[in-house]
C-alpha cells in the first residue's frame, strides 16, 4: 500500500505525532533558494530532479530540485549583475534588497554546485550605452570542476568566482516561481524562494551532488504520475511545482507565466489516525 500524495513521509511521522501531542516547539527557518531547471524535448517539458541520499538529515529519499541554504557570503558583496537589479528582485520576492541579492546569488551558486549548470556569462559591449550578454558554454572541464569544489568547501565565493573569470551573474535567466516555508513540526526548517530557469544551450546538468544518490531529467507529467503512484517520493513544494508546470508545453510558456509569490506554510493535521500536510 502506498501513502497518499499529501501524507507525512515515514521518517517524519514520529516527530509529527510528538509535535501534535505537545509541547509544540518550533525551529526558526533558514533562508534558502531552489532552482527548477527546465528543458524542452520532443516529448515535452522536462525537469531536473535529484533524489536526496537516505543519510541526509533533511528530506532523505525525497526527489528535489537543486538548491540549498543562503550562505553569508551570498550577500556580502555585489557580483557583477545582468538583468533585473536587486531592488526589483526584492519587489518580486517580497523581501528587502540585501536578502533579495543573497537569494539570487544563492540560487545561481547552488545550481552550479549541485548540477554543474552556471547561469552566468561574459559581457560584450556593443556601444557606449548598451551591452549584450551571453551564457558560458560547457562547464564540464577540470578547471570548472575545481571552481565548483572550491564553492563547496567555501574557499571561494560566488562573487569571487565571477570576478576572477570576468563573468556577470545572469539574473535575467531566473524567473520567480514560488515561496515555501517548511512545516513547523520539522527539526530542520527553511524559508525557500523557488526560481525557474531554462538549461542554457551548450551546458548539461550532471549527477555530481554529494547530497544526492541519483539525478535525472524526467518529463513533468511523468513525474507527477510517478509521485501519485507512490514511485517518486516528494515533499509538497516539489509536487506542487510539477503540477503547476504540467499545464505548459514548453519552457518559454512556463517561464513567462505570471506568478504572484506568497509564503506557503503546509499545515499538519491528523484525521482518522493518518497524518497529512494541508496546503491552504
Amino acid at each position: 500500500m502506498v501513502d497518499a500524495p499529501d501524507a507525512v513521509p515515514g521518517p517524519l511521522r514520529e516527530r509529527a505525532r510528538a509535535y501534535l501531542a505537545g509541547p509544540r516547539e518550533t525551529v526558526a527557518p533558514r533562508h534558502a533558494a531552489t532552482v527548477v531547471l527546465l528543458r524542452d524535448t520532443h516529448d515535452g517539458l522536462e525537469v531536473y530532479l535529484l533524489r536526496r541520499a537516505g543519510s541526509m538529515a533533511f528530506a532523505a529519499g525525497m526527489h528535489v530540485f537543486p538548491g540549498g541554504s543562503v550562505d553569508q557570503r551570498d550577500g556580502d558583496a555585489s557580483p557583477a549583475w545582468a538583468g533585473p537589479a536587486p531592488d526589483e528582485w526584492a519587489r518580486r520576492l517580497g523581501c528587502d534588497e540585501p536578502l533579495a541579492r543573497a537569494l539570487v546569488c544563492a540560487a545561481v551558486r547552488e545550481t552550479f554546485e549541485e548540477s554543474g549548470v552556471l547561469l552566468a556569462g561574459p559581457s560584450r559591449t556593443t556601444s557606449p550605452s548598451t551591452s549584450t550578454y551571453t551564457v558560458v558554454g560547457d562547464t564540464t572541464a577540470d578547471e570548472w570542476e575545481r571552481d565548483r569544489l572550491a564553492l563547496l568547501d567555501r574557499s571561494l565565493s560566488m562573487s569571487g568566482l565571477l570576478e576572477r573569470r570576468g563573468l556577470v551573474l545572469r539574473s535575467d535567466l531566473l524567473a520567480p516561481f514560488a515561496h515555501w516555508i517548511t512545516p513547523e513540526f520539522e527539526p530542520r526548517r527553511f524559508d525557500t524562494r523557488f526560481f525557474a530557469a531554462a538549461l542554457p544551450a551548450g551546458q548539461r546538468a550532471r549527477d555530481i551532488s554529494g547530497e544526492a544518490d541519483h539525478a535525472t531529467w524526467v518529463g513533468v507529467r511523468a513525474a507527477v504520475r510517478a509521485h501519485e503512484a507512490g514511485e517518486m517520493a516528494m515533499l509538497p513544494p516539489t509536487i506542487e511545482a510539477l503540477r503547476d508546470l504540467a499545464a505548459y508545453s514548453d519552457v518559454a510558456g512556463a517561464l513567462a507565466a505570471p506568478r504572484q509569490l506568497r509564503p506557503i506554510l503546509p499545515r499538519l493535521v491528523e484525521s482518522d489516525g493518518a497524518l497529512r500536510l494541508v496546503v491552504e
